[in-house]
């Protein structure tokens, strides 16, 4: 007979309540289904719901929630919630939206739940709802049209992004306000990534919200939404690839949006009326864009975005950009609305996906400039990546920025080369100083202000240093008279280097020298003294690839001393014996004397 790991009692009672809680739950859902099915009363739907909301046992919850589920699934395919009828029929149905809500609120409650399933269930039971609800609205609509639930939808988003807290009473709030990533992950990889419809109201919600709310009453909203964003990498860039919907009924081809010709009259418009995106630069485009543009490929849905229905935009992929643009636009500025560590962190992590996962996608890339010009003179890390944004908006879209090569020369620090992102520093410095039509004067002080903060530098940095400069110096011959000054002129004495001036082109660099990567041919670390000596030689090697000189540290450093072959013993200055420093007195009385065991012996 096996041990009872519970008191007989104790177990009794826990099987009998549980079975008691399986049956009420049962009972209650056949009830409602009979009813429905026969149009009686659905009173015990209340009854059913209060049963959820006192449930503190996740098993039991769950039982509750998908008898729920099917419940109200029934109600909405019976058309109980669709509009018209008397006056008894909009009292029932308005009392049916009233329990139908108090369900939703406890499904966005348990997306903070601490067990993992019932996470998982309501999520996927939400989006169940949204399909059925979308469809009868579909089917009840005059005339018939896609609809998409927006009211419902509003609150799936709300509870993804706000983070309300488990409704259930023996759960305490440990996740309030942040999202969960099982959560987060499983929405992104289930719906946002793979549906059009979704995401295009995914991002018109969020950027409601933004407007809604402040960083005060919702701490963790831009820690959420951009954790959403970031992994965002499946957005249309053509009209072909808006082929997805979790509504059905919108994927239907709507109807062409109406124009009206010169003469006032509406008419359908047709591509023929589209004006080219990529035609010549008119500066009515900024204010007024003009979805009309053609696309390679399938043509999409074409006409002005304020005059696009609902249906019409999700078909359109100029109006999936600008809900996207506009939610950028309103996200952007939480992030700079506090200075702590952690939204320096937040902004950093936007950076990073500015140039390859946001400014693709906007309307017009250079509405992003006022913000990434902040990044940049806020200096540091974060200056440091918003300089690649700023340098990707003045290459691919015609930013007009001046002072670049200025706020590039004042992140060259005695910090620069110790940053942990050092190695990304010197990637994107050597793609800023990759044209050949850049001044000479003004990259002469570039490498000037390099080798004089190599002095200080440990030696990864400089060996990342040495092969950046070799480069520019073949890229440019007007810069070899840095390595050739006469002798009298190389010391530092002499030095006419202002290295004090902020403006790289009045520094005086080109007619300085590089005396300071000629003393690394004295360095202690015997990789930076035989890379240095490149610079005596011929400059007929090609230019050096970046990439194998990035990733050193210390530890790479010491690990490739320690690999190193050696292929013959080094020969010793001197051999040792025992009386290898005798005094006089000593080699007067003869006696062998040990100086080095003596040198330690302490005491």
């Amino acid at each position: 007979m096996p041990v009872r790991s519970l008191p007989p009692n104790k177990k009794r009672k826990t099987e009998k309540d549980g079975l008691s809680f399986e049956v009420s739950s049962r009972r209650l859902e056949a009830q409602l289904t009979s009813a429905v099915a026969s149009n009686a009363s659905l009173n015990p739907l209340a009854d059913l719901l209060d049963l959820a909301n006192t449930a503190s046992d996740a098993q039991d919850l769950s039982k509750v929630i998908y008898s729920l589920y099917r419940v109200f699934v029934t109600i909405i395919q019976s058309g109980k919630l669709d509009r018209g009828g008397d006056e008894a029929s909009k009292v029932v149905r308005k009392w049916i939206w009233e329990r139908l809500d108090s369900y939703v609120d406890l499904l966005v409650g348990l997306l903070q739940d601490e067990e993992i399933f019932l996470r998982k269930s309501s999520l996927e039971i939400l989006f169940s709802l949204l399909k059925h609800l979308s469809t009868s609205q579909t089917q009840s609509s005059s005339p018939p049209q896609p609809q998409f639930h927006t009211s419902h939808f509003k609150k799936i988003v709300r509870g993804i992004l706000l983070c309300p807290p488990s409704p259930r009473p023996s759960v305490k709030s440990l996740y309030e306000g942040r999202t969960l990533s099982d959560v987060r992950d499983t929405f992104i990889d289930t719906w946002l990534s793979v549906y059009d419809d979704v995401r295009w109201c995914f991002l018109r919600e969020a950027t409601t919200i933004l407007a809604q709310t402040t960083v005060a009453s919702h701490p963790h909203l831009p820690t959420n939404l951009l954790a959403i964003l970031e992994q965002l990498t499946t957005f249309p860039t053509d009209p072909s690839e808006l082929n997805s919907w979790w509504v059905q009924e919108l994927g239907a081809k709507p109807p062409k949006p109406k124009a009206r010709n010169t003469s006032g009259d509406v008419v359908e418009e047709d591509e023929d009326m589209s004006s080219n995106e990529d035609d010549a630069d008119d500066w009515r485009k900024f204010f007024d864009e003009d979805a009309n543009a053609k696309n390679s490929g399938p043509i999409g849905i074409k006409g002005r975005m304020h005059q696009l229905t609902f249906h019409q935009s999700l078909h359109s992929l100029q109006a999936h950009r600008a809900v996207f643009t506009r939610t950028w636009l309103s996200f952007l500025p939480f992030l700079s609305s506090e200075s702590t560590e952690s939204y320096k962190a937040l902004t950093t992590r936007a950076l990073n996906i500015m140039h390859r996962g946001v400014l693709p996608h906007l309307t017009r890339p250079v509405l992003v400039m006022d913000w990434v010009g902040a990044c940049v003179d806020f200096g540091g890390a974060v200056g440091l990546l918003a300089l690649n944004a700023l340098f990707i908006l003045m290459k691919e879209y015609n930013l007009d920025y001046p002072s670049f090569y200025t706020r590039l020369y004042a992140f060259l620090d005695r910090d620069v080369l110790h940053l942990k992102h050092r190695a990304r520093f010197f990637r994107m410095t050597d793609l800023f100083l990759s044209s050949t039509h850049l001044p000479a004067t003004l990259l002469a002080s570039f490498i000037k202000r390099l080798a004089r903060l190599s002095l200080s530098a440990p030696p990864a940095a400089i060996i990342m240093l040495i092969p950046f400069t070799y480069n520019i110096l073949k890229r440019h011959p007007a810069l070899m008279v840095m390595i050739h000054r006469p002798e009298d002129d190389e010391s530092s004495e002499h030095d006419v280097f202002k290295a004090d001036e902020v403006n790289p082109n009045v520094t005086n660099a080109l007619e300085s020298s590089l005396w300071e990567l000629y003393s690394h041919k004295r360095h202690y670390d015997t990789a930076v003294s035989t890379l240095a000596r490149v610079f005596e030689e011929a400059f007929t090697k090609p230019g050096y690839s970046m990439e194998d000189f990035l990733d050193h540290t210390y530890g790479t450093l010491i690990e490739t001393e320690v690999k190193r072959r050696i292929r013959r013993e080094p020969p010793l200055a001197m051999e040792l014996r025992a009386n290898q420093f005798p005094n006089g007195e000593e080699e007067a009385s003869g006696e062998q004397v040990d100086v080095v065991s003596e040198m330690w012996t302490f005491g």
